[in-house]
């Protein structure tokens, strides 16, 4: 069991990227550093004050999903302190609980020695967060395709693509459980096959670094897209302005709190700024794909 202190690094993620519901995720140039030593309780300490409303005891989530870890495993670890430094937007669609949930499985691992390979660490967390499309990402790095089930797990991944990445922040975020009670319970079988063909041909396209077909692709979901548009203020009018701009698609990111645009690479700063002057009651964040993953430093 690891009694000295050292620290894990987890990257934010993005995840679907339209008709990729729920299996699609991508790592992100934002990230999240925890440094954990011993300590007689557990005690989160925050140092971005956007996560100053979060929970700094055991009710928090890192410390949660450590718990949960090392009990699956008959195990038990003693209380740390954790200095939680983050650039990641907290519930802007970046995979802030990923994050955590990630962050904590490989604190638990760390700390009980649990030695848990990369498979292990995927299906942790992907039960944890119910859906293994940000989680896959933050703990693998680069652009991850997952099909997850209670008795299947498979994931595939790809180094993080030559793209750049522009997040746009609508003034009122819509929280998950909301957005995801926008959807229907039930889609045609046309329709089914539908999504999934747009979902296959932008899997392939990105694989063959294809981001114009992929572009296209994001926009012809019908899994949430055309329930959860509504959230965004002004939707169909940055996607037009996304096309005069010359990206390469623009889709929801996420459960909807914000939206994810493809852009040539190194054109990111530039398409953020002008689409921030169009629609200034966005935020626009200019990212790059992240290629590494969760990691320790000792």
């Amino acid at each position: 069991m690891t009694e000295a202190g050292f620290s894990v690094t987890v990257p934010a993620t993005t995840a679907n990227l339209g008709p990729g519901f729920d299996h699609l995720g991508l790592a992100l140039s934002l990230k999240m550093t925890i440094e954990v030593t011993p300590a007689l309780e557990w005690n989160i300490l925050y140092q971005d004050k956007e996560y100053s409303s979060l929970p700094t005891d055991e009710t928090n989530l890192i410390v949660q999903t450590i718990q949960q870890v090392v009990a699956q495993y008959d195990r038990f670890v003693a209380p740390q302190k954790l200095v939680v430094r983050s650039d990641i937007p907290l519930g802007k669609g970046l995979g802030s609980s990923a994050t955590a949930i990630a962050a904590g499985i490989e604190i638990a691992s760390e700390l009980a020695d649990l030695q848990l390979s990369p498979q292990d660490k995927l299906r942790i967390g992907s039960e944890l967060e119910g859906h293994a499309d940000n989680v896959t990402a933050a703990l693998l790095g680069g652009l991850t395709v997952s099909y997850f089930t209670e008795e299947h797990m498979e994931v595939m991944t790809f180094p993080a693509p030559p793209i750049g990445v522009v997040i746009m922040v609508p003034p009122v975020a819509l929280k998950t459980e909301a957005s995801r009670g926008l959807l229907p319970e039930q889609l045609t079988h046309k329709e089914a096959i539908q999504g999934s063909a747009a979902g296959s041909v932008m899997t392939a396209a990105i694989a063959q670094a294809d981001w114009v077909t992929a572009g296209r692709m994001m926009e012809r979901d019908i899994f949430h897209e055309p329930f959860r548009k509504m959230g965004f203020p002004d939707f169909d009018e940055i996607r037009l302005a996304c096309k005069e701009i010359g990206t390469y698609g623009m889709t929801i990111s996420g459960a909807g709190p914000s939206l994810f645009i493809a852009v040539p690479p190194g054109t990111e700063q530039q398409v953020a700024a002008l689409l921030g002057q169009r629609f200034p009651h966005y935020q626009g964040i200019a990212l790059q794909p992240a290629e590494q993953g969760a990691f320790i430093t000792k």
